[in-house]
């Protein structure tokens, strides 16, 4: 049955990162549909994040009072009529709703899968345990832009929701089966005034990050959002010092390789989340190329996600995780650094193979400080420090596109030029390549031994030793 856990969990995954890779390419044709303007529609996408990040910080809590399975089973159950809501939305309002609901589940989805994981699989198998988990997952993006723009080229835009349907009925049969209702039997209070404070601070921050650089609000608007945002987290923080247990418990970075993975590792994720808003608009409006031909390039890098999982566990328990997050740190800033070198005359075949290198590189180092986060931290601990990282994650993912678009838009300023061409997009790679790198500094004060009760590496060592030992 543990076995069969990470891939249960891995069925809500594929079905939330299908989903958000195969709306964005669907855009243009639901805005046909309903009658709007496509700029308007980057509601629908926003509206969803705005829900993953207030109710992130609800997850790790409600695991504990009503149990994992409860919560995660209800989770997929919200998601999914969520889903079907928007197959049937006729305006953007109806759409925009629909889109929350959705959020509202993927929110308690992913986090609450990962803690049923965290809390079933023992230590020594966590990393294969986490990388069998994303390895369906990774299909999502392979398959969405792909996907997405043959259901709205050939069938109807609505099916784009529909399909969750029986992937969500399907995870809910085996769900309620199989895992175990895991709770605390004296789960802490809901800090509900820290969740208020929260929630203003995270949406404020999201919906500001989500705006830099898009000329859909006023310089004034965004600002004065983020700067809502900082003041509510700053007022969060305050409370956090004086409440036992915070909705988001800041005194978790005490653990040294909890602070590197989720501390190092938004810093890197920065650096790669503005890869998929990047690419695809250098491919289309640098170059030239369809959105279909853009996306048969693109999709490799998640192949090259999906080839490494296999390798994963091997690599961290051979080498351990310092070495391997700091090097591949550095390595994976050079690739997107890279990416910027691109040209319309580049040779398709060599984009192609850097994207295939980059989305190695980008897979093994999730896997690392998706497992490496939770190397110090005690069963009491697990459902607030899985919070915590979920709401780190989802920020971080989301700043990089901001930080890909804000540059990007700092660049065609400074050009005084109206169309962006190949050469722009080099001062944005640039810009998150450096950040993943520097990322690195978090991983060099790692101790040497750290997480290798997970990885298994201190294990591999003594048994190479053994087998020196007995061949003198």
């Amino acid at each position: 049955m543990v076995r069969l856990i990470p891939w249960l969990v891995a069925c809500a995954l594929f079905m939330e990162n299908l989903d958000s890779t195969v709306i964005a390419t669907a855009l243009p044709q639901i805005a046909q549909s309903l009658g709007e303007d496509p700029l308007r529609l980057s509601l629908a996408i926003t509206s969803y994040m705005l829900a993953l990040a207030v109710f992130l910080p609800v997850s790790g809590w409600a695991a504990d009072r009503f149990g994992a399975r409860t919560v995660f089973a209800g989770a997929i159950g919200v998601f999914t009529l969520g889903s079907v809501l928007c197959g049937f939305s006729g305006t953007l309002l109806e759409l925009v709703g629909a889109r929350i609901v959705q959020g509202v589940g993927g929110s308690m989805m992913v986090p609450v899968g990962r803690l049923i994981l965290v809390r079933t699989v023992p230590r020594g198998q966590l990393v294969n345990a986490m990388a069998r988990m994303t390895l369906p997952a990774l299909v999502g993006p392979a398959i969405g832009p792909l996907l997405g723009g043959f259901i709205a080229t050939y069938a109807s835009w609505q099916w784009i929701f529909f399909i969750n349907v029986p992937i969500g009925l399907i995870g809910l049969f085996f769900v309620l089966r199989l895992i175990p209702n895991l709770k605390e039997e004296k789960p802490d209070p809901f800090d509900l005034t820290g969740f208020a404070l929260s929630a203003v601070a995270l949406a404020s921050l999201m919906f500001g990050l989500e705006h830099i650089g898009r000329g859909e609000m006023a310089p004034a608007a965004v600002v004065g959002t983020i700067a809502v945002g900082l003041a509510f987290g700053w007022l969060y923080l305050r409370r956090a010092r004086r409440v036992a247990r915070p909705v988001l418990d800041p005194t978790l970075f005490r653990h040294k390789s909890y602070l590197a993975a989720v501390i190092g590792g938004s810093l890197f994720r920065i650096g790669v989340g503005a890869v998929p808003f990047l690419v695809p608009v250098m491919l289309q409006i640098g170059f030239g190329l369809s959105a279909f031909e853009s996306g048969s390039l693109t999709f490799i890098a998640a192949v090259g996600a999906l080839m490494m999982k296999p390798m994963t566990a091997p690599i961290f328990r051979r080498f351990g995780f310092r070495p391997v997050l700091l090097g591949n740190a550095l390595l994976s800033g050079a690739v997107l650094i890279s990416y910027g070198f691109f040209r319309p005359e580049t040779a398709h075949w060599f984009i192609m193979a850097t994207l295939l290198v980059g989305g190695l590189f980008r897979s093994l180092q999730f896997s690392g400080l998706n497992t490496l986060a939770y190397a110090e931290i005690s069963q009491a601990e697990t459902s607030r420090a899985n919070t915590l990282s979920s709401v780190m994650q989802q920020l971080s993912l989301s700043a990089g596109v901001a930080v890909g678009a804000m540059v990007l838009h700092l660049t065609q300023l400074f050009a005084s030029k109206g169309a962006l061409t190949a050469g722009d997009f080099l001062p944005a790679f640039l810009t998150v390549g450096l950040l993943s790198c520097i990322s690195a500094l978090f991983f060099v004060r790692l101790p040497l031994d750290a997480g290798d009760e997970i990885s298994g590496h201190r294990a591999a060592l003594s048994k190479a030793a053994d087998v020196v030992d007995s061949s003198d």
